[in-house]
Formats: structure tokens, C-alpha cells, sequence
């Protein structure tokens, strides 16, 4: 399994923690690049930023951001070039953000989510791919807009 990296701040630690264990159980490397120690915290929008930087970079291709909302955490997060993070609070959002909207980061909110649930979001969204399920007439539609963005994205960061 790829290497992924997680990231959250304070508000999102215990959930992070329960889903990287979990994560780690099932086989995925995990690179943790948000708070390791709750004593010394990153806010939401240096956790946020370290690792979608990453993942704009190509060092990484999926991440898992967590902290109080999830709202935070994708705000920053879609700041970057190729970067495409969604807030998802149950399985059903998690299998649309990868399947419709090609979504390469999950976000999720410690004040929201439970554990249990959490893990299983993450599951969902890793399992699933761009356009996995779809009419063919829809995945290709779907396919045509990812084109799309990535013009606008050429056009608004070059």
C-alpha cells in the first residue's frame, strides 16, 4: 500500500491518532506531519499547509486532515495547486468526494466525527477511485471536468 500523509491540529489529535492506528493495522504507511505531541500543537492552518505543500508537490498522493470541523483543514488545504480536499462526515461523502470529484484529501472533524465512523471514512475514501461505479456517460463527463480544472488551475497559478 502507498504512503499517505495525515496531519491535524489539537481539536483533531484523538481522532487522527485512532484512525492512523487503524490505518497503520490494515498495512498503509503513514506519514504524520501535523501534531505528534498535544503539549506542542500545530493549528489547523500549519498542519494544513505542511502537508498539502506535500501533496502540491507530488511527494504525496492522498492525505487525511483532521481537526475540530474538517472545514478548516480544506480551506487551506485547496489553496494548493492539485490539491482537492473535501470535508466528509460519513461513508456515503467519502465515496462521492473520490468517485465524483477526484478528491485526494479527506478532511474530517475531531468535534464531529467518532472514531468508529472516522475509521470507516477513511477506509471508504481509500478504497475508492475516480469514477469507480459510474454510468459511463457520467464518468466520462466527470473525467472531462477534471480537464477543466486543471486549466483553471494552470491559469490561476501560473
Amino acid at each position: 500500500m502507498e504512503k499517505i500523509i495525515m496531519a491535524s491540529d489539537l481539536s483533531g489529535f484523538s481522532l487522527k491518532e485512532a484512525v492512523k492506528k487503524h490505518l497503520q493495522d490494515m498495512g498503509w504507511g503513514i506519514d504524520d506531519q501535523g501534531t505528534i505531541d498535544p503539549a506542542e500543537p500545530y493549528t489547523y492552518f500549519q498542519a494544513a499547509e505542511k502537508a498539502a505543500r506535500q501533496i502540491s508537490e507530488g511527494k504525496f498522493s492522498r492525505g487525511i486532515l483532521i481537526c475540530g470541523t474538517g472545514m478548516g483543514m480544506a480551506i487551506v488545504a485547496n489553496k494548493f495547486p492539485g490539491v482537492y480536499a473535501a470535508v466528509c462526515e460519513n461513508t456515503y461523502a467519502a465515496e462521492k468526494a473520490r468517485a465524483i470529484n477526484n478528491a485526494n484529501v479527506l478532511t474530517m472533524g475531531g468535534w464531529i466525527t467518532g472514531e468508529t465512523v472516522g475509521c470507516a471514512i477513511a477506509d471508504k475514501f481509500l478504497a475508492t477511485q475516480f469514477t469507480q461505479d459510474l454510468e459511463e456517460w457520467r464518468a466520462k463527463n466527470l473525467m472531462l471536468a477534471q480537464e477543466k480544472i486543471k486549466e483553471l488551475e494552470q491559469d490561476l497559478y501560473h
